[in-house]
């Protein structure tokens, strides 16, 4: 690019930065939402997975083979565009929340599974004997210390779910890349805007990186103590 190119670029970066960053705050919400949404799908069907029931385990095990095979554009799709055709019509963030919610749940049932087997089973044994219900002792013992053993891998799940967002576009959410193509068509200055895109992606990403290293040396710390 010319220096022109550059200049006129620079012009236009007032607006760039104003259409990024209010999807930047779209691409946010978003992401809370599904990583909230696939925390809790995640220790619902991770509690199934280890339950004794059996049909539990297959309901568990049937989910998570289905939303693990299915790629995640193609349940986007779904979603907003299959349920309205039978009269359930979602909104592109509501969408988008909803698909990131029960694709991260399929993945994160699995680390929660393996955080919950990481639970010696004579803790559960035990709170059972002085009386607790499974679900109290679920409650109160197991999962607390599932929590502890999953943190490090929630936290790169999250880095990970922050930059799928970016998928959300394709079903007009108003999040950071879907803001960007509109710059990108309106000025054709695709490059600046890119670049810009970038750059904001990992000012939101590297805190998280930086956390969740925090979180993985403090696990280190926990278990040679």
């Amino acid at each position: 690019m010319t220096e022109t190119d550059w200049a006129a670029a620079i012009a236009h970066l007032p607006h760039f930065l104003s259409a990024l960053l209010t999807g930047a705050v779209m691409t946010v919400i978003v992401t809370v939402g599904g990583f909230v949404g696939s925390i809790a799908l995640g220790v619902l069907f991770g509690a199934f997975s280890t339950s004794q029931i059996k049909l539990l385990r297959a309901v568990a095990h049937l989910y998570v083979e289905i939303f693990r095979g299915l790629p995640l554009l193609t349940l986007l799709f779904i979603i907003f565009f299959g349920l309205a055709r039978v009269g359930i019509r979602l909104d592109p963030i509501s969408a988008a929340i909803v698909g990131f919610s029960i694709n991260g749940g399929a993945y994160l049932s699995e680390v929660f599974r393996a955080g919950i087997e990481s639970v010696h089973a004579g803790q559960s044994e035990a709170a059972l004997s002085i009386g607790m219900t499974r679900m109290t002792a679920f409650r109160y013992i197991i999962l607390p210390q599932a929590i502890r053993v999953v943190l490090p891998p929630l936290a790169n799940f999250a880095i990970g779910l922050l930059k799928d967002t970016s998928l959300a576009s394709a079903v007009a959410a108003p999040e950071m890349m879907f803001n960007a193509g509109k710059l990108v068509s309106e000025t054709f200055f695709a490059t600046e805007v890119y670049l810009l895109v970038a750059t904001i992606y990992l000012c939101m990403s590297l805190p998280l990186s930086f956390v969740t290293r925090m979180l993985e040396r403090r696990m280190r710390q926990g278990s040679a103590q």
